[in-house]
């Protein structure tokens, strides 16, 4: 149990950002689920959308986005 009045702030501002935090990785792993069920530029754009978002706030690492990233526009059919 947190002792001084800080530490109850930062236990409940924590108990905030887990929930922000499992938000933002389920939303990015959705889009990459759904591009990959179904590739096309508008699910590549939401996927791109929500991996840039979670880099952003540092929940994945920049580098680990870019991959995906990539991965994901090597799905699109060729033209």
């Amino acid at each position: 149990m947190p002792i001084t009045a800080g530490a109850i702030r930062k236990q409940r501002a924590d108990k905030n950002k887990v929930a922000i935090n499992e938000n933002v990785k389920r939303a990015y792993k959705e889009a990459i689920s759904t591009m990959r069920a179904k590739a096309n530029a508008k699910n590549l754009t939401a996927a791109f959308s929500k991996l840039d978002r979670a880099a952003k706030t540092n929940l994945i690492h920049k580098n680990t986005a870019s991959r995906l990233k990539s991965r994901l526009t090597k799905l699109l059919p060729k033209k």
